[in-house]
């Protein structure tokens, strides 16, 4: 039954994965030019699939696939790409595909796939628009970048607040420009403040003379067009929202965001913590060249180059102690790596919890306090273990209490700097994943080495 469960847990995971036979058949349809065969294995795929595809393959084979496929891409494909690419997609793209391509997208998606290009390839999009389209997303590249204006759509669906769900119906009926998804109507006042909105599921099933105003939400909430992205996906997430309405500085209704774009927003920054926490360049991925990624790390590899020299520089101090006593040698790294991955721990947890608002004035000292605590548990548990492991070892009981107290110190400095430097960055307008990581392994290091190697010289020697 166990082994039942693990392979279909194992099928329903693949299911949504690229299957790597299908990838092989495309890279050899590509090869022998075989265009017809191309599009019967694409048909099936979904336009995410299909972006992932033009990820997951070789620079090379990407372009052979465009040169073959290039003219069946449309404006879904386009908009799931990811940015590390989407520029050479573009590029290798003809004009006219481009531009039918480009008519089929809600203008926040030409704005998502226009803002991080040059300008030639900005303004081939934009003049594949028709005046109202482009002059939408002129306007919406006007807003600060990672803004709810660059996030929101134009498309918004409204209806004046003294209508009733038959008035509603008919106008929807009627109409041929509503979006592809969309769901609230959004009332608004005549100076186009909106004042509430309804959902279609409860549009459909009230009465046709029913006042709109009385089936309003209380999710309702407004959105400032300035506002930042990162605090608009919280908003979504904390009040589980399906679409907010964005307004400008005199409250009138400019567009609305819905939750495909906000969980967009949050999946983003997962991924940037996440890449800022290893250094490794928050714009990062699969796709890029050897020297965009060599580019990315090397500073960050450099900083742990420095902190790693100060670490030694500690380990130096004691040089005559360790000529003494060779087993000081064998036992410190496990007090250093200890620590760092005690710190790590701490450290993981906090910047989580400050991207998503739980971590606050309110609750800070708390939350220190817990951690210093359960360092100490830590440190006194491992203590025991590492204590009695270098007596045995080494048959030195001053060694063993050593190495114990060290752990116990490294441990509980490890869980404190593992929430202080994050909640230190964020008090000074950084991002509290940025170099996290480095701060508190240079602090491990340094305490780790610092307090083994000097208890060492002042206990055995």
């Amino acid at each position: 039954m166990a082994e039942d469960r693990a392979e279909d847990e194992a099928r329903e995971e693949q299911d949504y994965r690229l299957d790597r036979a299908l990838v092989d058949l495309v890279l050899d349809a590509v090869e022998a030019g075989d265009a017809a065969r191309l599009t019967e294995l694409l048909e099936p795929l979904h336009a995410a699939d299909i972006a992932d595809l033009l990820e997951q393959v070789g620079g090379a084979d990407r372009r052979a696939f465009l040169r073959l496929w290039g003219r069946k891409i449309d404006g879904e494909i386009l908009s799931e790409i990811d940015e590390s690419i989407r520029e050479e997609v573009i590029g290798a793209l003809p004009r006219e595909v481009l531009a039918e391509a480009v008519r089929d997208l809600d203008s926040d998606d030409v704005v998502d796939l226009i803002e991080d290009l040059q300008e030639p390839q900005q303004e081939a999009i934009l003049d594949a628009l028709d005046e109202a389209d482009r002059a939408a997303v002129e306007q919406s590249l006007t807003y600060p970048e990672y803004s709810a204006g660059r996030l929101m759509q134009r498309e918004v669906v409204t209806a004046p607040e003294h209508w009733t769900v038959g008035e509603a119906i008919d106008f929807l009926r009627a109409e041929d420009w509503l979006p592809d998804q969309f769901y609230h109507v959004i009332l608004v006042d005549p100076r186009m403040h909106p004042v509430g909105y309804v959902t279609l599921g409860k549009l459909l099933s009230s009465r046709r003379d029913v006042a709109l105003r009385t089936i309003i939400e209380d999710s309702f909430r407004t959105i400032s067009v300035y506002q930042e992205e990162a605090d608009v996906a919280y908003a979504f997430n904390q009040y589980h929202l399906i679409s907010a309405p964005v307004v400008d500085d005199d409250d009138r209704l400019v567009g609305v965001i819905t939750i495909d774009d906000a969980m967009s927003v949050l999946d983003e920054e997962h991924e940037e913590d996440i890449l800022r926490l290893a250094g490794v360049g928050e714009e990062s991925s699969l796709s890029d060249t050897v020297l965009e990624t060599t580019r990315q790390r090397l500073p960050w590899l450099f900083v742990n180059l420095l902190t790693a020299i100060l670490a030694s520089g500690v380990i130096a101090l004691f040089e005559g102690t360790i000529e003494q006593l060779v087993a000081l040698a064998v036992l410190m790294p496990i007090v250093a790596s200890m620590g760092g991955n005690a710190g790590t721990q701490t450290l993981t947890v906090a910047v989580r919890a400050l991207a998503t608002k739980s971590l606050t004035e309110s609750n800070v000292w708390r939350v220190v306090r817990r951690e210093a605590v359960v360092g100490l548990l830590n440190g006194a548990a491992f203590a025991v273990v590492m204590g009695l492991v270098a007596m045995v070892w080494f048959g030195e009981p001053h060694l063993g209490l050593v190495i114990a107290a060290a752990m116990v110190i490294n441990l509980l400095v490890a869980a404190l700097a593992g929430i202080l430097v994050p909640l230190t960055l964020e008090r000074l307008g950084a991002d509290p994943a940025l170099a996290s990581g480095t701060f508190v392994t240079t602090v491990t290091d340094v305490v780790g080495f610092f307090a083994f190697l000097g208890l060492a010289a002042a206990v055995l020697l």
